[in-house]
Formats: C-alpha cells, sequence, structure tokens
C-alpha cells in the first residue's frame, strides 16, 4: 500500500516530499498525482519513456510461474542476502526496499516476509506489472516510473534497492541509498535457461554481463558478497510455456512459433537455472 512508503517518495518534479492525501499523492510544492483505482501511482513526467514494458501476458505467465515455487531458490537466496546486511547504524530503523523492474512483485514480498517491519516500493515502467504489484503485499507502495531517470524517491532513504533480472542506473542507486545500503543484484550465467534459449529464434544471455555489471558499479559501490546458484527444473509442456512467456523471448518470438517450438520437446524438459547473486555496498 502506498501510505506504508509515501514518507520515502520524492516528486519527480522537484524532488520534494510527499503526503497521500485521500487519492492522490501531494508534493510540498503543490504537484499532484493521481493513485489509479488499483492502489499504484504514476511519477512519470515529462517525455514518454522510450523503453517497453512487459506485456500483460508475460506478467501473467511471470506470476504463475513464479507462484508455481519454480524459482524459489532464487526468491529465498534475495532474502536471505537481505536478511544478511541488515540496515547500517546503530539502533537502525527497519528495511527500505527498493525493487527496480519489480514485474510481479514476488520477490519483494519474499524479501519482506523475511524481514520484520520491513517495507518496500516495487517500480516498474510496465502498467500491468504496477497494477500486480500494488497487490502483491500489504507493505508494498507501487509505483509507475523509468528507471533511467531520477528516481522518485528521497535521497538516503533506503537500506536497500534490488534488481532482479533488471536494469540499475548505478548513479540514481547510490543517490537514493543510505551510507552503507546495499544494492542485491540477480544476473544469469551463461547456463541460465541454456537448454530453452538453443531454440531457434529464443535470445541468448549476454555472455558479458557480469563485466558489464562490475564496469557500471565501480568506483560508487563495492562488492561484498557474491554466490552462485544452479539447479534443475524439470517442467512440462504448459510450465515451458510459461517461462518463455514471461521473459525477452517473449518480445520476439510470437506464442504460436513458441508453442510449436516446445511441441517438439520431450515431456518433462529439464532446464538448468543458474544465476549470481552479488551484494554491493554503497561507498561513500
Amino acid at each position: 500500500m502506498l501510505d506504508a512508503v509515501t514518507d520515502l517518495l520524492a516528486c519527480p518534479q522537484c524532488g520534494l516530499g510527499m503526503d497521500l492525501d485521500d487519492s492522490a499523492l501531494l508534493c510540498e510544492s503543490g504537484h499532484n498525482f493521481d493513485v489509479a483505482k488499483q492502489g499504484y501511482v504514476t511519477l512519470l513526467t515529462g517525455a514518454a519513456t522510450r523503453f517497453t514494458g512487459d506485456t500483460a501476458e508475460m506478467i501473467a505467465a511471470r506470476g504463475d510461474f513464479l507462484g508455481a515455487g519454480h524459482y524459489d531458490p532464487i526468491r529465498d537466496a534475495v532474502a536471505r542476502a537481505c536478511a544478511e546486511t541488515p540496515p547500517a547504524g546503530d539502533n537502525p530503523p527497519a528495511a527500505r526496499i527498493l525493487e527496480v523492474g519489480a514485474g510481479t512483485g514476488q520477490y519483494l514480498a519474499t524479501v519482506l516476509d523475511a524481514l520484520p517491519d520491513s517495507r518496500g516500493i516495487g517500480l516498474d515502467v510496465s502498467k500491468p506489472a504496477v497494477r500486480r504489484i500494488a497487490r502483491s503485499h500489504p507493505r508494498v507502495g507501487a509505483v509507475l516510473a523509468d528507471v533511467w531517470r531520477q528516481l522518485p524517491v528521497r535521497t538516503g532513504s533506503l537500506s536497500h534497492v534490488l534488481s532482479i533480472f533488471a536494469p540499475r542506473n548505478a548513479e540514481e542507486t547510490h543517490r537514493v541509498l543510505e551510507p552503507g545500503g546495499r544494492l542485491v543484484v540477480v544476473t544469469p550465467t551463461t547456463e541460465h535457461l541454456q537448454e530453452l534459449v538453443a531454440l531457434p529464434g529464443m535470445v541468448q544471455v549476454d555472455d558479458r554481463k557480469t563485466e558489464r555489471l562490475g564496469a557500471a558499479l565501480s568506483g560508487a559501490f563495492d562488492r561484498t558478497d557474491r554466490r552462485e546458484l544452479r539447479f534443475a527444473m524439470a517442467l512440462g509442456h504448459d510450465e515451458l510455456a510459461l517461462l518463455a512467456g514471461m521473459g525477452p523471448s517473449a518480445h520476439h518470438v510470437t506464442a504460436d512459433r513458441r508453442a510449436a517450438l516446445l511441441a517438439e520437446l520431450p515431456e518433462p524438459f529439464t532446464v538448468t537455472a543458474a544465476v549470481t547473486v552479488s551484494v554491493w555496498t554503497r561507498r561513500d
């Protein structure tokens, strides 16, 4: 709910603090942002974003796939990384968490369940995503915004930022984190879903992703933990359809073409999940 995180938000036009008044967010300068009936707020101003968010079909597929528990080891690893890096300082407040590119909000909800009294902002550029995020957890506020612009979050207000299979804006992440705050990142390795992405037309993993991550964060963050996670999933055709339909391949391969490719696979079909979970600590 937005009232759980209003004090963490900043006006995207002037950067001042926000207050929730009935069905709108108001900043101290009088800028007004209506809260949608689904419970999210749009804090995207100026020219339209050039990025294409996930479609309603992709969000529904991801929700069903994660809801079935197939990625629970990844969700648990993210929650553990946050629990092992509590907010800095003496007698710190409960964790204040932002997930960028939050999708369905299920990763963020898992973290909040693991950390008592924590609260979180789920940010995404996709309207179907923020509608889903708004109902993902009672301590989550859903915000429609572009991660590549100034984040509508107060400077130094957060203990953690999550980037799970999502882009990250290093400069803005550094700004919104408190001193000693942590960025938790999940990136796929070249083995991730290798059996599935080998099919014609499917999107391959960037083999320089880890290198690009380090280059983007160097100077502003220190990597303080890095763990590899690898497990096998035996999936039926319906589950494979969800997996293929929830990721970037859904933007490039039609549903009919994906169905034809998957129909030729044995059932069950084993797919490898292989990711790196890294924790980066904000430099002063």
